[in-house]
């Protein structure tokens, strides 16, 4: 579910009368469930009946199925996965209609790093302790726990939470985020921005909206100039006592477990899952949607472009298990030597 501290929803409306204001009318005519009432978008595995979800290809077939959503914007193909009790609209272009539905139940002149409310907001609540360096901006609803620092210039978002003991170095953004206890979080840091999330891609380039959150959980240190992307409807997760190094990109819906470390120059795209304790070197890269079992090791400058599973030590682009690329090196080089010597 989107978190309203971030996004402002427009309201309850009917399935109808949001069909009818992003264009589609015709969707409208014939269609069972018209006057349903949808109070949220959410993902698809955490829908209940008044939400509405997205199935825009073959890979959310058995999550559709086990789906409570009240409403499914769903290709043709996927009509036989629509649970009962889920109303299905059928589009060909679900993607561009599920980010028309968003834009109009979050609107996005509400999607501001200290966005005003039209109801009532409230003051910031700081602990006993909290230390604010000079020209800190702190918007509404924030809340932040006792002994926690906050560096010179910084900007803290509407609704943003932050746990104890923390401390934010100077002239870092955090917007769309909770964060626990004991985090350290280094000068010039991006907390909470938008994903890199299109349609239509290399013609119109339309932005699908980044409604989603970043929670960094307790005991997290984060470098400078690193950037952690909110999720595109849940959220982008650090988990607790991992270490990110300078100049790190974590994009959109990353899930990273407790106790990993992430070295400098690294980029993971998005949804990309790593495991516990997962240990990655400089400049590694993945390609989004894929996982990193726990207790693996990435070696630096990596391309992760598959899945693996728990304790894979992994090198090499495309990456590969270490002890078969040493293999294949030792091979090509008693080929080269024997090609020398013909």
């Amino acid at each position: 579910m989107v978190d309203t501290r971030f996004h402002r929803f427009s309201g309850p409306a009917t399935l109808g009368a949001i069909l009818s204001a992003i264009g589609q009318s015709a969707l409208v005519e014939g269609l069972a469930g018209a006057s349903h009432i949808v109070d949220g978008a959410t993902e698809i595995d955490l829908a209940g009946p008044s939400h509405v979800v997205l199935a825009a290809n073959a890979k959310y077939a058995d999550h559709l199925r086990d789906s409570h959503a009240g409403v499914a914007i769903i290709l043709p193909s996927l009509r036989d996965a629509v649970p009962a009790g889920t109303i299905a609209v059928e589009v060909a272009r679900p993607h561009e209609v599920f980010a028309d539905i968003l834009d109009y139940l979050y609107p996005s002149n509400t999607r501001s790093i200290l966005a005003a409310s039209s109801a009532a907001v409230h003051a910031p609540v700081l602990e006993e302790g909290v230390l604010i360096g000079p020209g800190v901006v702190i918007g509404a609803d924030v809340e932040i726990g006792r002994g926690t620092i906050i560096g010179a210039n910084t900007v803290i978002g509407t609704g943003v939470t932050i746990g104890r003991n923390c401390t934010i170095a100077a002239n870092t953004t955090i917007d769309c985020a909770h964060l626990g206890n004991d985090v350290v979080i280094h000068s010039g840091v991006r907390i909470g921005t938008e994903g890199f999330g299109w349609l239509d891609f290399g013609r119109t380039n339309r932005k699908v909206p980044q409604l989603g959150r970043v929670i960094v959980q307790d005991r997290v240190e984060i470098g400078a100039n690193s950037t952690i992307d909110r999720g595109a409807l849940g959220d982008t997760v650090i988990g607790e006592g991992t270490k990110i190094d300078n100049l790190v990109q974590i994009g959109h819906n990353c899930r990273i477990g407790r106790n990993c470390l992430i070295a400098a120059m690294s980029g993971l795209s998005g949804s990309t899952i790593l495991g516990e304790g997962v240990l990655m070197g400089g400049n590694v890269g993945t390609s989004g949607h894929m996982t990193i079992g726990a207790g693996s090791v990435v070696h630096g400058r990596a391309a992760v472009t598959k899945d693996w599973p728990a304790g894979s030590n992994l090198i090499g682009a495309p990456a590969q298990d270490l002890k078969v690329f040493w293999r294949e090196m030792a091979t090509m080089r008693k080929l080269l030597k024997g090609a020398k010597g013909q």
